[in-house]
């Protein structure tokens, strides 16, 4: 008798441990996106799963990481300021950008080779887009496509834009996102003679795997190996161009009908020059603090580089946000949506397309939440009176 209700106590003591969250853990990372409890779980995941080199390239800032650091930490200075009695029984989180309603101000940013983080790398993040009606945006060195990339998002992505030292090549690529039918074009500025990312180069000496494994025969020339360069003449190229002026920006308004959406502006001046030169909207950047080591946040550019641009232009922000309140404050700020690059891709790297899906599903949760909290029941109604320290 003593020995029957052991047993029993037992099994019900393994049955409670193997629905228990503990058990989808190990060493502290999870295994399952529904024990995701924020964003950042995601992280530890990702690095566990991807290879170092690999994860060094997604991980890295530049020189010391501190514009990294700065980009996450620039957001808690910013604080909410609740209003009360509002019925919040019902929010819109609905914004509109270009014509194009979307279901949250929350955007996928460019991010190159996908695949090097997932097997399935931007078709994944694509499939997860149209699941949850989230934007996102392609870089010029996807691994895949952009005609199958907008084809499994259920309608054309974006297109993110490194001119290389070819003009012509720069055309070839604009010509094929615009016959895609992409309708926004974001040329990134940010990159004019390459970055010091130091914390990528000492990732890759963890990762002992031959680098003709991913590469060949270098991470540089097999950029040029990926499917938007295929039948162009790519001899000598670069992926950044250090003559790139404000004419480019001239010639790609006449040359394309899209949309044209200037990437990595920080300053008041560089916003006005935008608007001087008819770009349709900006994507305040400093390339997730992987471009220059200035030490300042893309949230404190915010507000210097809407005043610059004036009304009617549209103003992104990326960098460091982790949060539904980033978001909030992004948009009480200014901005027109909030980007997001590592969070995704950490989704990616660890669990595919379900990863993706869960970030953008908890971020969209934590927005509704703070607009909810703040007492705004649409995103029209945030603005500046619901944050201090700015």
């Amino acid at each position: 008798m003593y020995r029957a209700r052991e047993d029993a106590s037992r099994r019900r003591f393994l049955a409670y441990l193997a629905g228990s969250p503990l058990l989808a853990m190990q060493d502290g990372v999870i295994t399952d996106v529904k024990d995701a409890l924020n964003v950042m779980d995601f992280e530890a995941a990702a690095r566990k799963a991807i290879p170092p080199a690999h994860f060094g390239y997604l991980a890295t800032g530049v020189d010391d990481d501190s514009t990294l650091k700065a980009n996450r930490e620039g957001w808690s200075h910013i604080k909410l300021r609740p209003r009360r009695l509002i019925d919040v029984s019902k929010v819109d989180m609905s914004v509109e950008v270009f014509g194009t309603k979307w279901e949250t101000p929350i955007v996928m940013c460019p991010v190159s080779g996908q695949r090097a983080f997932h097997e399935e790398g931007e078709l994944a993040v694509a499939r997860a887009g149209k699941q949850k009606k989230t934007l996102q945006i392609l870089s010029t060195f996807t691994s895949t496509s952009v005609e199958d990339v907008s084809a499994a998002a259920g309608r054309p992505v974006w297109y993110q834009l490194y001119t290389t030292t070819s003009l012509a090549v720069a055309e070839r690529l604009v010509m094929r996102a615009e016959a895609a039918g992409c309708p926004v074009l974001a040329l990134t500025v940010d990159l004019p003679a390459g970055r010091n990312t130091e914390t990528q180069k000492r990732m890759r000496l963890l990762d002992k795997r031959p680098c003709m494994a991913c590469h060949a025969p270098s991470f540089e020339v097999s950029r040029f190996r990926r499917p938007m360069f295929e039948g162009l003449d790519v001899k000598g190229l670069e992926p950044y161009n250090p003559a790139l002026t404000w004419d480019f920006v001239d010639r790609l308004k006449k040359m394309t009908k899209m949309k044209l959406v200037v990437k990595g502006i920080v300053t008041r001046e560089d916003a006005r020059l935008c608007r001087e030169h008819g770009v349709d909207g900006i994507v305040v950047s400093n390339h997730g603090g992987r471009a220059e080591e200035s030490l300042r946040a893309t949230v404190e550019s915010l507000p210097e580089v809407l005043d610059g641009a004036g009304a009617g232009i549209p103003v992104l922000v990326d960098g460091g946000i982790r949060r539904g309140t980033d978001v909030f404050k992004a948009l009480a700020l200014g901005a027109r949506a909030a980007c997001i690059g590592r969070p995704y891709v950490w989704g990616l790297g660890a669990f595919g397309q379900a990863g993706v899906e869960r970030v953008l599903e908890m971020l969209r949760g934590e927005f509704e939440l703070a607009m909810k909290q703040c007492g705004t029941t649409s995103v029209e109604q945030i603005g500046r009176a619901y944050v201090t320290g700015t």
